[in-house]
């Protein structure tokens, strides 16, 4: 089942004989206004918030892999949510462009699984560094190295 709130967009790669263009946000379909844009990598076998996954209060983010592949991983910890409990795993990136819509407090964490991963990020809230909008969970949920759930939460 699909963490509520959590939206996958399919992205559509036009390539000529240039090279490629692909489109990954636009306001009008997020209805949000980024506040800042970021680029993330990974190198290959590496995990981002392996020990302990993350989350944000306030903050949505709007992730895509552009270069390599990487598996994304979303729990839904948040109390009372009719999908709590529920976690759900994408492989995205070069043969599976996709846009990520990760509600706030969603934890999330991934894999690079290909090459050095390249991700960017849009988020609705622009970063504090006085004041990071973070929370870090330890990961009882998550086994990166067979890259499944484990067994209870």
């Amino acid at each position: 089942m699909m963490i509520e709130g959590v939206k996958v967009k399919i992205l559509k790669v036009i390539p000529d004989n240039r090279g490629r263009l692909m489109e990954i946000l636009r306001v009008s379909e997020t209805k949000i206004q980024p506040q800042q844009v970021y680029l993330t990598t990974a190198y290959e076998n590496v995990v981002k918030d392996k020990e302990y996954f993350h989350m944000h209060k306030n903050q949505t983010d709007f992730f895509c892999c552009v270069r390599g592949k990487i598996k994304l991983v979303l729990v839904d910890a948040r109390e009372n949510s009719k999908t709590e409990g529920e976690i759900n795993e994408f492989e995205i990136g070069e043969e599976n462009f996709c846009l990520i819509t990760i509600p706030k407090r969603i934890l999330h964490a991934f894999k690079s699984l290909k090459d050095e991963a390249i991700i960017i990020n849009s988020i609705d809230h622009e970063y504090s560094r006085e004041n990071p909008d973070e929370l870090r969970v330890k990961n009882k949920y998550y086994d990166w190295d067979k890259l499944s759930p484990l067994e209870s939460i």
